[in-house]
């Protein structure tokens, strides 16, 4: 497993690029994003959005030195992209206009992934940090990005930005067990459960956190809509009729299939496991083969310490009983609509995983 993956989870080798260098006409984007917020508070939005000439992408990525002026290309045409098709005022438009079509379409080409706004540019390449000395954490950050004026956005961002930290440490003890020798592999493989048990759990004390500067009838009526899928969409521009892709959700994150990878989980054949596979289109391909090769790792499972092993799944299940908590407070009890941001049934399969969780243990 590369050290990126130990050291920094699934976020950026280095911390996200948070500026175009000055001078740069790449740098028009940057004062685009800056001003989204407001300028999608007029009803003239698209009106402006058809008359912008975007800067074109970078043609040759250029190796990974690179990458991060892709990354930012990214988050700023894909925010803007979402915000014309879900601008909250008006009806969901039918048509990218090719001004936007084209150039997302290029740099998501360029990064290997569907042309939308996905979890990767909403929250692993959308942060800095206020002292780069300090870590990745709550206190210590904060977004690039954002759909709209309040700060409730940037928490909901942040909150996930600080569980991606951390999960570095369970991706480490995952690759420590992998690199063990059959005769100290079991002893490995106790002090890294404990490591991943004592890591979710720490997760899920930060997403319980969610809702210390995030007010549930605020996140369904302002920023929440703009993430949501796209259906029957013409990118103008573009070969092909209309297209249809997943909405930014939490299900893109590499996190918990990983775990689930690792700790070998059976969830049941179905239209959520399905989903969930198709799910992984949206992440950074890069993850999608680190998935896969945990994957194919073999199973833990007669080896593993009975406690150790339930620990690990007991505070998986937690972890998904507080996503399901938020689900209903902040998306359920405020819509008839069964779909999330991702275009799914979320709560009858958010209990699913859970049960399905516990009922792998030892």
């Amino acid at each position: 497993m590369d050290r990126l993956f130990t050291e920094r989870g699934f976020l950026p080798a280095r911390d996200p690029l948070t500026a175009f260098p000055s001078g740069s006409p790449l740098c028009v984007l940057d004062d685009i994003g800056r001003d989204l917020p407001s300028l999608v508070e007029d009803d003239h939005f698209r009106t402006y959005a058809r008359a912008l000439a975007l800067p074109p992408c970078p043609e040759d990525p250029g190796g990974p030195d690179n990458l991060p002026w892709l990354r930012l290309y990214y988050v700023r045409v894909g925010f803007l992209a979402s915000a014309y098709i879900n601008q909250t005022s008006q009806p969901a438009a039918s048509v990218l206009p090719q001004n936007l079509a084209v150039p997302l379409c290029k740099v998501c080409a360029l990064l290997g992934r569907p042309p939308i706004l996905s979890y990767d540019g909403y929250a692993l390449y959308n942060w800095k940090r206020f002292d780069p000395d300090k870590p990745i954490a709550l206190g210590n950050i904060d977004t690039l990005q954002n759909f709209v004026h309040l700060y409730d956005e940037h928490w909901f961002i942040l909150v996930h930005v600080e569980i991606e930290a951390i999960a570095a440490r369970i991706l480490a003890a995952i690759a420590r067990v992998a690199a063990a020798p059959d005769s100290t592999r079991a002893e490995e493989l106790h002090r890294a459960l404990t490591a991943i048990a004592s890591a979710v759990r720490e997760q899920g004390a930060v997403l319980r956190r969610l809702p210390e500067k995030m007010d549930p009838a605020l996140y369904h009526k302002t920023f929440r809509p703009y993430i949501r899928f796209f259906e029957n969409v013409v990118y103008e521009g573009v070969p092909g009729g209309p297209m249809n892709f997943r909405g930014e959700t939490g299900a893109q994150s590499s996190v918990m299939p990983a775990l689930v990878a690792f700790m070998k989980i059976p969830h049941r054949p179905s239209v959520l496991t399905n989903h969930l596979a198709d799910m992984r289109r949206f992440m950074p391909s890069r993850h999608r083969e680190l998935v896969g090769e945990i994957e194919a790792m073999p199973s833990i499972r007669d080896i593993a310490d009975r406690n150790a092993f339930n620990d690990v799944l007991e505070e998986m299940a937690g972890f998904r009983e507080t996503h399901y908590k938020w689900a209903q407070e902040y998306i359920n009890r405020w819509t008839d609509d069964p779909r999330g941001t991702g275009g799914t049934p979320y709560m009858s399969w958010l209990k699913q995983l859970i049960d399905e969780t516990r009922a792998h243990k030892l």
